[in-house]
């Protein structure tokens, strides 16, 4: 696309986020999967059928929920996502595949809709078989709360989905076309087992432009592939992973081709690399979030390896947690990630400062620079020096609670 196309659709962050598009509402209920009184259910609903589209973990180990959307998307007539927390429903077998069909025929009978218009995730521990009685006793209720709730029942949703999270993780925004406006937001939960490769880590956006599975297929794949893809705290891939997007078209206005078509791109990347930060700033244990910006690459997929190399150096994420400007784990970690770069050219700044370029260190504050990584926020930048082509991946810093929170997590 023309770079004039992209300066004429104005996108805008708004409040808001898996129900600030129009139509869709959303509820929560405590079943009673998890062992304190939060809620751990929650339903998303359209007023009108979903042209939807997702992207799945490559963990060959995966849970049946991940099974039943991928069987089912793209699709066209997509009303609901469920979503349950506290259990996983992962190596589960034949059980934890009829449970899914269970959830997904039970919601779908009392929408009046058909059984693969319902998505279905979870999240949670893996092993365990879900609690069927509890889930399916609440159902009928979860569905009166979606409606009852609408578009206020975002948030609950955006709660009742968390695990080991310590905050909500939501955002949206309004995109402004020549032909008019549409709305696009989602929420998220992830903050450990986060390195997904498609993309525990789940994401529900969902929008009121219109356009078709297939094509929100294409555009979906591409942008996981720029954000969730290069999101990691602990460099484990789910069992679960899925980001799931829906699209009901009650704005009228057409995402499918033109400026309206680069500006969804756009604004759907937004959404998901803001969400990729929540999650990276919410990280097991952390203090911190990280940004890295690998540029000067020749092509994207290039400065991925090395940006995704250097997210997941444990070396480098406890250099993170203790203010070290210890440049040479990060040189390290561009070195073994296969990514082709010019020794030459090389050049490496953390926090804005210089620390390597032209094959040799650079002279810094060294007592400064540990001062400035103390931000809550602390970013990477890596010039390869072989081209234009750039990469972003998130993460965290590597803490003792992080070590803390994994090892009790089950018992």
């Amino acid at each position: 696309m023309k770079k004039k196309e992209k300066s004429t659709s104005r996108i805008k962050q708004i409040k808001g986020g898996v129900t600030a598009a129009k139509g869709f509402s959303a509820g929560a209920v405590t079943a009673g999967i998890k062992d304190s009184k939060k809620p751990d259910c929650g339903l998303v609903t359209s007023e009108r059928p979903c042209c939807a589209a997702g992207a799945f973990t490559t963990n060959a180990v995966r849970a049946s929920s991940v099974d039943w959307c991928e069987g089912v998307l793209p699709g066209n007539s997509v009303r609901a996502v469920f979503c349950n927390s506290g259990n996983a429903n992962a190596c589960t077998g034949k059980q934890g595949e009829n449970d899914t069909r269970k959830i997904a025929s039970h919601i779908s009978g009392l929408l009046g809709a058909k059984r693969d218009a319902v998505l279905v995730a979870s999240t949670g521990v893996i092993g365990h078989f879900l609690p069927m009685e509890k889930i399916e006793a609440t159902l009928p209720a979860l569905v009166a709360k979606a409606a009852k709730a609408g578009t206020k029942g975002g948030s609950a949703f955006a709660h009742a989905i968390l695990t080991t999270d310590t905050k909500m993780k939501e955002c949206s925004f309004s995109v402004t076309t020549p032909a008019g406006t549409f709305v696009i937001g989602g929420c998220a939960k992830g903050s450990g087992m986060i390195c997904p490769n498609m993309a525990t880590m789940l994401a529900f956006i969902t929008t009121d432009a219109k356009i078709s599975s297939q094509k929100l297929n294409a555009i979906v794949k591409s942008v996981v592939d720029r954000t969730f893809n290069n999101l990691t705290v602990d460099g484990d891939t789910s069992t679960n992973d899925m980001v799931l997007v829906c699209a009901n078209g009650m704005s009228g206005i057409s995402a499918a081709a033109g400026d309206a078509a680069v500006a969804f791109e756009d604004a759907l990347f937004r959404v998901c690399d803001v969400l990729c930060q929540k999650i990276a700033e919410d990280g097991e244990g952390a203090t911190k979030r990280v940004e890295i910006r690998v540029c000067g690459s020749s092509t994207f997929q290039n400065a991925k390896k090395a940006a995704k190399s250097i997210a997941n150096s444990n070396l480098v994420k406890t250099a993170l947690f203790g203010n070290d400007p210890n440049w040479g784990r990060i040189l390290c970690a561009i070195g073994y990630s296969g990514a082709l770069f010019s020794k030459e050219k090389l050049t490496l700044k953390l926090c804005n400062t210089t620390v390597f370029r032209r094959m040799r260190p650079a002279a810094f504050d060294a007592a400064k620079l540990s001062s400035r990584m103390r931000s809550p926020v602390v970013r990477i930048d890596v010039d390869l020096g072989t081209g234009k082509a750039c990469a972003v991946s998130h993460t965290c810093d590597l803490t003792y609670d992080y070590i803390k929170i994994n090892a009790e997590y089950h018992t």
